[in-house]
């Protein structure tokens, strides 16, 4: 299905070393994008360029922490003299030190999470426009997560600073439109990733939440590349400012919740 098809794009993936960035990564080089894959650390991130050459892809690692601005300017920079061009970017990069209630957190942990979270997106936004407006459009996609859309125990900092995300995303889709850039958000609900681990680890958190959804498993890194790819793709040229949810359906078990109590 050519609507589908990234021949001739150039994808830049943050976060790629692992989890759901590597599942987006290998997802859109198979769709046939050149990829850039970035991440704090190059050997990590290396793996799967090579994972990616090794399938008939093309792919360019580099080393770039987005909580650094030197760093976001070098990797696109870098991305641009190799290909010539950015067609897509992925915010995929983030991080979460607090985990507890939101008042145990301290300013150190505050300023990490949202710096890398929101503003790292941010630095990524504004050094890749301009590449996409001098080519005619493009396509911003950035993970969010059902935390910034209700409150998730222990995960108050970072669903703020997804919360804060989740607007980045709705402004830039208002802001860019005229330059034919699509924006939109991606916020997936437990994912089996190192990331989240303590969330589909830990059985006093894991069963209950198990038990209530309507798909009976959590989410693997491939059930959010599928969308990704959409998202990177023509097929979804007339989609902006949007929010897709992939939680197995754990936002519809809480309203049915609801719905019981009344």
């Amino acid at each position: 299905m050519s609507e589908f098809s990234l021949e001739g794009k150039v994808a830049l993936i943050t976060g790629a070393s692992r989890g759901i960035g590597r599942a987006i990564a290998l997802r859109l080089a198979q769709a046939g994008a050149q990829v850039v894959v970035s991440s704090r650390r190059l050997e990590n991130v290396q793996v799967v360029a090579d994972e990616i050459g090794a399938a008939g892809g093309e792919a360019l690692a580099v080393q770039a922490h987005v909580g650094r601005p030197d760093d976001v300017r070098a990797l696109v920079a870098r991305t641009v003299e190799t290909y010539g061009r950015i067609d897509v970017a992925v915010n995929n990069a983030a991080t979460n030190p607090h985990f507890g209630p939101l008042l145990t957190a301290d300013e150190g942990q505050w300023d990490k999470i949202l710096d890398t979270n929101a503003k790292g997106a941010f630095r990524v936004c504004q050094a890749v426009v301009p590449h996409m407006e001098a080519g005619g459009g493009g396509k911003i996609v950035n993970l969010v997560s059902v935390a910034g859309l209700q409150p998730s125990p222990g995960m108050g900092v970072y669903g703020i600073s997804k919360a804060a995300l989740i607007m980045l995303t709705k402004v830039l889709a208002l802001e860019l439109g005229h330059a034919n850039i699509q924006v939109n958000g991606i916020a997936p609900g437990v994912i089996k990733t190192r990331f989240s681990r303590v969330l589909w680890q830990t059985p006093r958190i894991a069963e209950p939440m198990l038990s209530s959804l309507p798909l009976g498993r959590f989410g693997e890194p491939e059930d959010v590349a599928g969308l990704a790819l959409y998202l990177a793709s023509a097929a979804s040229d007339y989609v902006t400012g949007a929010v897709f949810v992939v939680d197995g359906g754990m936002h519809v078990a809480a309203a049915m919740g609801v719905a019981s109590e009344l």
